[in-house]
């Protein structure tokens, strides 16, 4: 070092470029943040990394600022580093991302595991996934569910989604539905947190994580993180597992961090089985002992259930799907449409003719998406598009496949069907065993 600070930009998506930063490079002198950049999730450029979470080397706090700008920022600020922070992308992305910031001259970093993730006084068992939408989330409640009939008091940390005001997201407790009223959640929280707080399951989560397990030590006996998209812990575990997607064979050896995930996973969990090709599903598990032979390998199925199916049979629907799995988990379905097959739909309308606001550049930048609509809600004006989009199309119901209840949320007006959907194992108990060895053996 000459004495020169190095300056070093994050890029990320509101979540783990703010973990990287709070565990990398709050505190070093050496180091200056000039700035993060931001994508995936639309309304999160703009901002400022506030300083009471930045520290006392950035008393103005840190901009954040498009992605699209990042060439201009790592020439105008003279850029050193660029530190690639955030998931669910190809290899082939990521490296055309590093291309273009060593083309201009600056190091491209991928911050390991061992400098970013915490240590914890409770056990942790880490539920992460291979791409968006393979099912964490449903793992994650099975667990948890297990561990409250062992006698355990299990506490769910989930991956920062801090879409809103970055001083009240550096620490979430929910407890309650009230919680979630209160906290003015964006429609992506709501997905996550409702339906392990009907199941009587507190959630912590937030920017600042050493102070999120802090406070989340204080009253669980087991911490279970359930990672977004399909991210790296943020604790380090005592039991990793990865969950695929047999819907997108493949895709485990061809997306950062997936791939990672299932080459560290103690349990590689196959998940949907029940409506996935047989071919797919044997290709998937080929993959999982080529890549990590050391891996259990248990089978869940994902059944899908209506509230009311016999009303949309030979009907036009309205599907809305959960919003990142379509938008970057790149699924063209979801598991709404699986339902509405099955209860024999006439047809399904399309949406994007009659899509209001921010959601017709959500159609734009997404073109795989087919006659769906993806439940976009990060902000009022979002809630509000997305609620004109479904009264505005024409069909005769809606069916509404989110773990949130939209029904509640937006106060639709049109008739409409709830999808929903929990695992179940397929090969006996294994994950069930699993779990309870865990336990047993005190770790």
């Amino acid at each position: 070092m000459t004495g020169k600070r190095q300056r070093v930009i994050i890029m990320g998506a509101a979540g783990r470029d703010f973990h990287n930063f709070n565990m990398v490079y709050r505190d070093l002198a050496d180091f200056e943040v000039v700035a993060f950049t931001a994508t995936q999730i639309p309304m999160i450029g703009g901002r400022t990394y506030p300083p009471e979470l930045a520290g006392r080397l950035y008393p103005r706090g840190i901009p954040i600022r498009p992605e699209e700008e990042l060439a201009t920022l790592i020439r105008d600020h003279s850029v050193n580093q660029v530190v690639f922070s955030y998931s669910d992308v190809s290899h082939e992305y990521v490296m055309h991302k590093a291309s273009l910031c060593l083309a201009l001259g600056a190091d491209f970093l991928l911050l390991g595991p061992d400098r970013t993730m915490l240590d914890c006084s409770r056990p942790v068992i880490s539920v992460c996934s291979v791409r968006t939408g393979a099912g964490k989330s449903g793992i994650t409640r099975y667990i948890a569910g297990l561990l409250k009939r062992m006698g355990r008091k299990p506490v769910v940390l989930r991956h920062p989604m801090p879409y809103l005001d970055l001083k009240e997201g550096r620490l979430k407790r929910f407890g309650s539905l009230l919680d979630e009223e209160r906290c003015d959640c964006t429609i992506e929280e709501l997905e996550e947190f409702e339906p392990l707080i009907r199941a009587g399951i507190v959630v912590y989560s937030g920017i600042d994580y050493a102070e999120v397990v802090r406070k989340a030590e204080e009253e669980a006996d087991i911490l279970l993180w359930d990672g977004g998209n399909n991210d790296l812990p943020f604790l380090r575990s005592d039991l990793e597992i990865v969950v695929l997607d047999p819907h997108r064979a493949g895709h485990e050896f061809s997306f950062h961090p997936g791939e990672t995930n299932l080459r560290r996973a103690e349990i590689a969990v196959i998940n949907k089985v029940d409506t996935a090709a047989a071919e797919a599903v044997k290709k998937v598990e080929e993959n999982i002992r080529k890549e990590n032979p050391r891996a259990k390998i248990i089978s869940t199925a994902s059944p899908i259930s209506l509230d009311d199916a016999e009303s949309i049979r030979g009907k036009c629907v309205l599907v809305v799907e959960d919003g990142p799995t379509l938008t970057h988990g790149g699924m063209p379905y979801g598991a709404g449409v699986l339902a509405a097959r099955k209860a024999g739909v006439a047809e399904f309308a399309d949406p994007k003719p009659y899509a209001r606001g921010s959601l017709r550049e959500t159609f734009r930048a997404y073109p795989h998406i087919g006659n769906l609509l993806p439940a976009m809600g990060y902000s009022q004006r979002q809630r509000e598009e997305l609620k004109e989009t479904i009264e505005a199309t024409p069909c005769d119901a809606v069916v509404i496949a989110t773990p949130a209840d939209l029904r509640r949320l937006l106060n639709l007006r049109k008739p409409s069907v709830r999808v929903t959907y929990e695992i179940q194992e397929t090969e006996g108990e294994l994950l069930k065993h699993t779990i309870e060895d865990f336990v047993g053996h005190g770790r």
